[in-house]
């Protein structure tokens, strides 16, 4: 019952196959046997199941609120929840209970959907490993897979895998069956990049399409909710729930109109795809290499003309993004001083000093960094220097997209990271900076440009990982993007982790020891 998509699932709940409170228990049963990958930070399990039981009841008077009555989900834990602990993976935030909800929280509950809990990140969705929170690091769920474990040998207990970030919590939630779908949030790539490295299906939407009111921000200008679930079709399914004006946030737009599910029929010998030149970058690994060729060539058997277009600011998109991220954190992080919510410090020699010691206990190495060198940028000295040539660099980055969709293309196809996902002593050995570098270099223009783009999943690595491929469209063609990347799930036949039985469920708790010297709370 785990297995299946939400359309399935929904039915089984409308024919009695099962009950809301029974696939409720089902998924709190199996986020309890899958503690050991850390992907929650706070599991609601009695409002879960309270909702549930209001789900079924209304099930049974045959008035079922639409396709995700019932339908257990999950939220990255930077969307406010309304009494609910919303931490940010941070000490800053560790005991903040907000009094509403995010709009795109609100619209899941509308509909009938069960909250299952918060799931664990990057502190301040500030990283690609979800290894620097304060509560400890994800595990990939593929790290307990057979396949993975069948060639990682006896390492695989010591070194485990990461699940990307920063929305690794929500990824590794999906993909190990504890939630039908999730909400992550995507700045740089954040719910692209773990749904690539999880095997799950990871959509950033149109910038302004989904409303960013209760998300807590950390670039306002590039922040996207994100969609992670286990198929094409239920991402199309929870973006026509959550698209849309909202009056909270000014920087929603309409919805366009669009057909409500996609099509069974779709024909690519009527599309354009498109291969950046660009994105054969350094470090692309030659699996991944093989597999963006391996698609490409699916498309052109498949009759649609494919080509090599050019995007040649992209290089700049990486330098670019580190001067804007940083300023607009600056922005964004000088709320927490510690005085109306969250920590603060014992220190009370002089307001300074409080806000000082605050700042410093609350926040992490990753989150200071970040906000001293946005304050440098944003220096009086400074300020045309990097911040005001940053933004013309973006226009120029947007222009290109927008040219090369002008010219007829009509997806482009990129690989989502350069290989599959690396082992936690691999990945920590570098800072965090230049790992976030690394990683967003295929997904980060897409935010700075405000495009919508989708992973999927295509195939396993010899390593027994998920290998992702990235599809980018134009702006507002969210729905005929979907339709493109379900047209490649179903030819690429990605298996799920249920295939390979219960074996991203564990009793080794070896890892975990890991995660709890890590964790700072």
């Amino acid at each position: 019952m785990l297995s299946l998509t939400i359309r399935e699932v929904s039915a089984a709940l409308r024919e009695g196959g099962t009950s809301p409170t029974e696939l409720c228990r089902k998924c709190l049963n199996r986020i309890k046997k899958t503690r050991h990958l850390n992907a929650y930070i706070t599991v609601t399990e009695e409002l879960a199941l309270k909702q549930a039981q209001e789900a079924e009841s209304r099930l049974l008077r045959g008035a079922p609120r639409g396709p995700l009555d019932g339908i257990p989900f999950a939220v990255k834990d930077n969307f406010c929840t309304e009494n609910i602990r919303t931490t940010c993976a941070s000490r800053m935030l560790k005991d903040y209970a907000p009094p509403y909800n995010a709009t795109v929280v609100q619209k899941l509950l509308d509909q009938g959907a069960v909250l299952v809990g918060k799931t664990n990140m990057d502190e301040f969705a500030m990283g690609s490993g979800s290894t620097d929170g304060a509560f400890g690091p994800v595990s990939n769920p593929w790290s307990y897979a057979a396949p993975y474990r069948e060639q990682a040998g006896s390492t695989a207990d010591s070194d485990w895998v990461i699940a990307g970030g920063s929305s690794g919590g929500s990824a590794a939630a999906v993909a190990s069956l504890t939630s039908y779908l999730a909400l992550g949030s995507d700045t740089g790539g954040s719910t692209r990049n773990p749904g690539a490295l999880c095997g799950v299906v990871a959509l950033k939407p149109t910038y302004g399409l989904l409303s960013r009111h209760g998300l807590i921000p950390l670039v306002n200008s590039m922040d996207v909710p994100g969609i992670v679930t286990r198929s094409v079709s239920d991402a199309a399914i929870v973006l026509d729930v959550l698209q849309g004006l909202d009056i909270r946030d000014s920087t929603t737009i309409r919805a366009p109109p669009s057909l409500p599910e996609l099509p069974e029929d779709f024909d690519a010998e009527k599309i354009c795809v498109g291969i950046p030149k660009e994105y054969h970058s350094p470090g692309l690994s030659a699996e991944t290499l093989a597999q963006w060729s391996r698609v490409a060539d699916m498309f052109e058997r498949a009759g649609a003309r494919v080509e090599q277009v050019s995007l040649p600011h992209t290089q700049y998109s990486i330098v670019c993004y580190h001067v804007l991220c940083c300023a607009e954190v600056a922005s964004n992080m000088a709320r927490f001083d510690g005085l109306e919510y969250g920590h603060r410090s014992a220190v009370d020699s002089s307001t300074e000093a409080m806000y000082a010691s605050t700042r410093h206990e609350g926040f992490n190495d990753v989150v200071r960094q970040r906000i001293l060198c946005g304050n440098y940028f944003l220096l009086k000295q400074n300020y045309q220097h990097y911040f005001v040539k940053a933004q013309k660099v973006r226009r120029l980055i947007a222009e290109d997209f927008r040219r090369v969709f002008g010219s007829g293309v009509d997806v482009l196809l990129t690989p989502t990271t350069l290989s599959d996902a690396a082992c936690y002593s691999d990945f920590t050995q570098e800072d965090n900076r230049t790992r976030s570098a690394q990683e967003d270099i295929f997904t980060q223009p897409v935010n700075v440009a405000g495009l919508p783009a989708v992973s999927v999943p295509i195939a396993l690595s010899r390593r027994g990982l998920p290998i992702g491929l990235q599809l980018i469209g134009p702006s507002l063609q969210d729905k005929k993007l979907l339709s493109v990347a379900r047209w490649i799930e179903q030819r690429v036949g990605f298996p799920s982790l249920h295939d390979y039985g219960d074996s991203s469920e564990s009793n080794n708790d070896t890892g975990m020891t890991k995660r709890e010297q890590t964790s700072t709370v």
